[in-house]
């Protein structure tokens, strides 16, 4: 279930997938929010930002089906954000499992197509496919002790938006140092400066917490902004640190 407070906090993008087998709750969950009486900004369907994910790349009638499958569990009328979860099956099923996005995506069941866990030679093979519709996105795990800087660098120079998941390192590296003593200094929590260490960079983050209070906190970073000297010291922490699976280099 998706807690009103989500929402009142400023949170309309919800990140599904195929692959958390939560598609049709989100989808339900989202419904019941908008027709409630918690819905106190009349929020409507068209305010709200859903993204899912192939679990799978694979020939293209199965990943086409796939996708409307997704779309029907979903409930919403229709999929905001559609990504191939990684790159693993090869070039044949990546290739015509974007190809299945992209007729997805005609046929309106899905508004925008990206990709997630592509490294710029997923990137570099799409793209010297001449795809009919470029991905718009790539989520990729991205914070200041993994930076991927290769990555994040090509989608900029390529307009492709980079959303950064995992941007609160998982709490793996909350008590660092450097994060601490700029948490203090800028009087933020050290989820909140991670948070906007993502920002200033120009990603999209999408930080993750069950518990409440954090959920609204994450969301209040406009206060402050991170100075560029301290933004580079940030940047200096990259140890390329995975906090969860690393298929960028997948064949």
């Amino acid at each position: 279930m998706i807690d009103s407070s989500v929402y009142k906090a400023g949170y309309r993008a919800i990140d599904s997938a195929q692959m958390y087998d939560n598609e049709k709750q989100t989808g339900t969950a989202i419904n019941a929010f908008l027709a409630s009486d918690a819905n106190t900004e009349g929020l409507t369907r068209e305010d709200i930002h859903f993204t899912t994910k192939l679990a799978r790349n694979s020939a293209y009638d199965r990943a086409r089906k796939s996708i409307t499958m997704s779309a029907k569990k979903s409930g919403l009328g229709y999929i905001d954000l559609f990504l191939l979860h990684s790159p693993y099956g090869g070039k044949e099923a990546r290739l015509d499992s974007w190809r299945a996005v992209e007729d997805a995506i005609e046929a309106g069941e899905v508004k925008t197509g990206g990709v997630s866990n592509y490294g710029v030679k997923h990137l570099k093979e799409l793209m010297a496919s001449k795809p009919r519709i470029l991905p718009a996105v790539n989520q990729i795990e991205v914070h200041p002790f993994n930076t991927r800087t290769e990555i994040t660098s090509f989608c900029q120079e390529h307009d492709i938006v980079v959303e950064a998941y995992a941007p609160l390192v998982r709490a793996l590296r909350m008590k660092h140092p450097t994060i601490v003593s700029f948490a203090e200094k800028y009087s933020c929590t050290p989820a909140q400066l991670l948070v906007r260490w993502s920002l200033q960079h120009g990603y999209v983050p999408l930080p993750k917490s069950v518990t409440k209070e954090r959920i609204v906190a994450n969301a209040e970073i406009g206060g402050f902004e991170i100075g560029s000297e301290d933004m580079r010291q940030m940047d200096g922490l990259d140890e390329y640190l995975v906090t969860d699976w690393d298929p960028v280099d997948a064949d």
